[in-house]
C-alpha cells in the first residue's frame, strides 16, 4: 500500500456538479485511492496509518468535527451522488468521487455514510502537557478494542473528563472505528500515552492526581463514597474487557473503587462502566457526600 502526493489530478474532465475539485474515479485500483484501501483490515491499516501520519474519518459529521478541531485534510472520497454535500467546505483541493461499487471494492465495506476523508495527524502531546491543564482524567490500560476506546472518548467528552491517557498497548484512538464510535469526540479530548507502563503512573500522581483503579475487587470502595480529597483531581484507571486491570496497575494506584451492582452481576462493559464512573466523578459539589 502506497500513499499518494497531495495534488489535484486532471484538468476538469469528470468533475461533479458544482464542486470544482471533484474528480470521478472508476477504477478501485487507482493509485489516488491508496489511502482508502482495505479499511476493514485492522493489521494492514495499523501498519499504514500511524507510520504515514494519517487517519481516516467516516461520515460528514465526523469529518466536519475533524476540520473544526484543526486537522488538515489530505483528501476526500465521496459517493458521486453526494459530492455536492461538501461544497461549502473551504479546502476541497483533493476531492475524489466514485460510485458505490468502486467505493466498496476499494474500502472493503459498503460506505453507507457516503463520505470519507484522509487527514494528517497532529504531533501527539506528552502526558505532562495533557496533565498540566486537566482536573479529571481517564487512564486506559490495554484497551485494544477500537469500539470501546471510541465509546470511552465520547463519554469522557460528554461527562466532563478533561483528558485520556493510554498505556502503550491501547488501540489507536484515531483508527476509523474509534473515531466513528466516538462521533468525532476523540478530537475534542486531549490524550497522550504513558511510558513506561505502569511506572509512568507515578507521573500522574506527581501532577497532583489521585489514581483510582476501577475494579470489582472485594476491597474496593463504592465510587459514590469517595472523599472530597479523592474527588479533587481524580485519575480513573480502567482495564481491558475481560482481564481487567493488571496487578502492576492495581499496585500503582492510590485506591480501588467499584460501581455497586445487583443480581450477582460482577462487571460491566468497560465503556459502560466508564460512563457511570465519569458521571459520578463529575457530580456537582453540593451533590457529593449525600450518601
Amino acid at each position: 500500500m502506497r500513499g499518494h502526493p497531495v495534488r489535484t489530478h486532471g484538468t476538469g474532465a469528470g468533475r461533479i456538479g458544482r464542486v470544482p475539485a471533484a474528480e470521478m474515479i472508476t477504477d478501485p485500483e487507482d493509485e489516488r485511492l491508496a489511502d482508502y484501501r482495505a479499511l476493514t483490515d485492522v493489521a494492514l491499516r495499523t501498519r499504514f496509518e500511524p507510520p504515514n501520519g494519517l487517519f481516516i474519518a467516516e461520515g460528514e459529521l465526523v469529518i466536519r468535527r475533524a476540520l473544526r478541531a484543526g486537522y488538515t485534510p489530505r483528501s476526500f472520497l465521496v459517493d458521486a451522488k453526494r459530492a455536492a454535500d461538501l461544497s461549502d467546505l473551504s479546502d476541497l483541493s483533493v476531492l475524489y468521487a466514485a460510485d458505490q461499487g468502486v467505493l466498496e471494492r476499494t474500502t472493503g465495506f459498503h460506505v453507507h455514510r457516503g463520505v470519507l476523508a484522509s487527514f494528517y495527524r497532529k504531533p501527539e502531546r506528552t502526558a505532562a502537557e495533557v496533565l498540566a491543564t486537566a482536573k479529571r482524567v481517564a487512564i486506559l490500560e490495554d484497551l485494544n478494542n477500537h469500539t470501546n476506546v471510541g465509546a470511552v472518548f465520547r463519554s469522557a467528552a460528554a461527562l466532563g473528563m478533561d483528558a485520556v491517557l493510554l498505556s502503550p498497548t491501547c488501540a489507536d484512538p484515531l483508527y476509523r472505528r474509534s473515531v466513528r464510535v466516538s462521533m468525532g469526540e476523540v478530537f475534542a479530548i486531549p490524550y497522550a500515552h504513558l511510558h513506561p507502563w505502569p511506572a509512568a503512573l507515578a507521573e500522574v500522581r506527581q501532577a497532583g492526581f489521585t489514581v483510582l483503579a476501577l475494579t470489582p475487587a472485594a476491597d474496593a470502595v463504592p465510587i459514590q463514597h469517595l472523599s472530597a480529597a479523592q474527588r479533587a483531581k481524580p485519575a480513573l484507571l480502567l482495564g481491558a474487557e475481560g482481564p481487567g486491570l493488571t496487578a502492576g496497575a492495581l499496585g500503582a494506584s492510590d485506591g480501588r473503587v467499584v460501581i455497586p451492582m445487583h443480581r450477582g452481576v460482577d462487571s460491566l462493559n468497560v465503556a459502560n462502566a466508564a460512563t457511570i464512573a465519569f458521571w459520578e466523578l463529575g457530580r456537582t459539589d453540593d451533590a457529593q457526600g449525600a450518601e
